[in-house]
């Protein structure tokens, strides 16, 4: 391969290591040598093997510092450096499992393009020979500089103009939609496109909790879509909303302050990019980003993400703002559809007379009513469009213990699960349906004795499942939901039918369990 060919491959080349690869068999070529190595500084501290002739499986593995070895040397030099087999340099050193003994002369020459280092060029010779011209070696090694430079300065203004694309790309998009979901599931989706990574995030801060909730990802494993929320200051993610500023790892699998090595390692994740959603120096949640391969994000890309999370963020507030102005306008309506449903709970008080007194028929509707509160209570939270599962029954749940528990019932309460985000119909529902098993739980299971009560949820997909379970009274035997239903069953029964899902009660392991299993809904 002639200087004109790889001019012309400079010209073609799709990626580094494509180009770099056809150089170091040019200067082989050229220099008449058995093998060559290319190592390039990859940054002020690491200088890197990109291409080998002869060792090919170690390119992109070894790295080291510039300020040690006999690379090094030449690299801060700027002169060429000729070694024989058994000959002693003291700058070398040897890289561990790195084997060079199989040469007889060895030249070092630098890579320099426009006053710069970028790199070393070594050229090896099995047999010891001493009719190396060295002038053109230089020569050729200068070529090569300038090849690889020219090359590098091509491909950054294409980057660059393909990051501006980029980040025109996800803005647009992402501001098209007034939908909060919509546009995280969008920004996730049309960044990884666009910047080719493997995995993309968004955790969105809940405030009252203090931690950074997993809103939207476009990574397909369910394990990692499962991915626990993370405190305010923990993990990198946490760290960069404390300290508001982009915050990159080069490894997440060997990285002590990052959680989630084994995830990490299953999924294949190495470099990420953290970058935190804010507006008006409020921090709002971060974008975090992975690749799948060692990769040193550069200052345009890193630049382009954080104009990439400012919009974002922008585009978050905006529709958070707009799904209070449409909760506004279907207060209305809300109010007066659960108003007919209160209406309703009464007539069918009015159909039961198993009451002893008046005070008990009204202490049971307006349990019924709070419930309907607890739910109307978190309009006023950020996360308007959804209505976290966990956080009802735990006010159901504080509720209950001032009203209904009496000093002689020890009753221990525990709220767990997942955080199942229900739309504000379906979380009205399940909040009746809590208030019944947890009423009925305490009615039936508290007898003067220390009682536990476990309030569980879980989802698969788009299922589900709700379980309550005491460990007081065990069920009647023979008991039949269909035939021995009182009304508080008979409101859960109907209201896991209108959930399009089912309601059982029975025995199990000593515990009156109760669960209601149902499909989540995606709108209202």
């Amino acid at each position: 391969m002639s200087l004109n060919d790889l001019i012309l491959l400079q010209s073609r080349a799709d990626s580094e290591g494509e180009l770099l690869g056809e150089a170091a068999n040019w200067l082989r070529n050229q220099a008449g040598c058995d093998s060559v190595d290319i190592l390039l500084l990859a940054d002020t501290q690491t200088i890197t093997l990109k291409a080998s002739t002869a060792t090919p499986e170690q390119v992109e593995l070894i790295q080291f510092s510039p300020q040690i070895g006999l690379t090094g040397h030449v690299l801060r030099s700027g002169k060429v450096e000729c070694r024989h087999f058994g000959e002693a340099h003291p700058e070398e050193i040897r890289y561990p499992g790195f084997e060079v003994d199989t040469f007889g002369t060895a030249v070092f020459s630098p890579l320099r393009a426009d006053g710069q280092a970028i790199g070393v060029a070594v050229m090896r010779w099995i047999d010891r020979t001493e009719s190396v011209d060295l002038d053109q070696v230089s020569a050729c090694t200068n070529d090569l500089a300038l090849i690889i430079a020219g090359w590098k300065r091509a491909y950054m203004l294409g980057m660059n103009y393909d990051r501006l694309d980029a980040v025109s790309q996800v803005t647009e998009t992402i501001t098209s939609s007034p939908y909060l979901e919509e546009i995280l599931q969008l920004l996730v989706n049309v960044t990884a496109e666009q910047f080719n990574y493997k995995v993309c995030t968004v955790r969105l801060l809940d405030e009252e909790l203090d931690e950074l909730v997993l809103r939207a990802t476009q990574a397909k494993s369910t394990e990692y879509q499962r991915k626990r929320s993370i405190r305010v200051g923990e993990s990198i993610a946490g760290k960069a909303v404390v300290e508001k500023h982009t915050i990159v790892v080069a490894d997440v699998q060997t990285e002590e302050d990052y959680i989630g090595h084994d995830l990490a390692a299953e999924q294949g994740l190495r470099s990420m990019i953290c970058v935190p959603l804010s507006v008006q120096d409020k921090a709002i949640g971060v974008l975090t980003c992975y690749t799948d391969a060692p990769h040193v994000f550069e200052e345009g890309e890193i630049t382009s993400l954080e104009t990439i999370a400012m919009q974002a963020a922008f585009a978050i507030e905006r529709a958070k703002l707009q799904v209070r102005h449409t909760l506004m306008q279907e207060m209305h309506h809300r109010v007066k559809n659960n108003l007919q449903q209160v209406v309703s709970l009464l007539r069918l008080q009015l159909r039961h007379k198993h009451y002893p007194t008046i005070e008990d028929a009204i202490s049971d509707s307006v349990n019924r009513i709070l419930a309907i509160a607890a739910v109307h209570d978190l309009l006023s939270r950020d996360d308007l469009d959804r209505v976290g599962l966990l956080t009802i029954a735990k006010n159901l749940v504080g509720h209950l213990q001032q009203s209904m528990i009496g000093p002689e019932n020890l009753v221990d309460f525990e709220v767990r699960g997942e955080d199942v985000r229900l739309t504000m119909t379906q979380a009205t529902q399940i909040a009746l349906v809590l208030n019944e098993l947890l009423q009925n739980a305490l009615e039936h299971g508290a007898n003067g004795q220390e009682m536990k009560i476990h309030v569980t949820f879980e989802s698969s997909g788009d299922t589900v499942t709700l379980w309550v379970a005491n460990s007081g009274n065990s069920l009647p035997e023979g008991f039949d939901i269909q035939t021995h239903a009182h009304l508080g069953l008979q409101i859960v029964t109907n209201l896991a039918r209108g959930l399009g899902g089912m309601f059982t009660l029975k025995d199990s392991h000593g515990w009156a369990v109760a669960e209601v299993r149902f499909t989540r809904q995606t709108n209202d």
